[in-house]
């Protein structure tokens, strides 16, 4: 999955399409692999695609068995350029304390608190929360999960950048997306 997602976002930056981070999810067995790092170096020096168009998704659960090895990965990682993300925020038992320790980009609230939130006031205080926080922290913040314009209305009340869910697209072909690239393509001033 690694390999073919270098590859996509390689082959659009080289038909011109303006350059997008494009993420990948670890699972917590990937993450714990000996040779994730070479693995992850091989797949970018293969495509040639620049690490700071990959962001990696981690869940809760993968960074809380041994927090110093954690670190020290996600450190390495981090110095190649590559963004992080904690996916699924909000549903594990990590402590608030990783945040800070882990070098960490992004925050993805976990779609159980945004499918509630319109109408579960502690799910909106969870996430306003969650939002707030993050920022404190310079994170970027995603709100996972977004179905309908009053969720949207409710995270944008409280500054959220970003949001992924059915609301903006249903999951669709790499062709497809590659239409979406060429719309937004950049004008270019002479």
């Amino acid at each position: 999955m690694l390999n073919t997602a270098c590859e996509q976002n390689k082959e659009w930056q080289d038909k011109g399409l303006t350059p997008i981070q494009i993420a990948v999810n670890l699972s917590p067995r990937q993450f714990r692999q000996k040779n994730l790092l070479s693995s992850i170096k091989t797949a970018l020096d293969k495509t040639k695609l620049s690490a700071q168009w990959l962001e990696l998704e981690v869940t809760e659960s993968s960074i809380m068995d041994n927090p110093e090895e954690v670190a020290s990965t996600l450190q390495s990682l981090h110095q190649l350029g590559i963004k992080l993300a904690i996916d699924d925020f909000g549903t594990g038992y990590s402590s608030l304390s990783y945040l800070k320790m882990f070098p960490i980009d992004v925050l993805k609230i976990d779609r159980s608190f945004i499918r509630d939130i319109t109408f579960d006031k502690d799910d909106e205080t969870i996430v306003k929360t969650i939002i707030s926080m993050g920022h404190n922290l310079g994170l970027t913040i995603i709100a996972e999960g977004t179905e309908e314009k009053a969720q949207l209305d409710i995270i944008e009340q409280y500054d959220c950048e970003w949001y992924q869910g059915h609301y903006c697209s249903k999951p669709i072909p790499a062709n497809e997306f590659e239409l979406l690239l060429q719309d937004n393509k950049p004008k270019h001033l002479n």
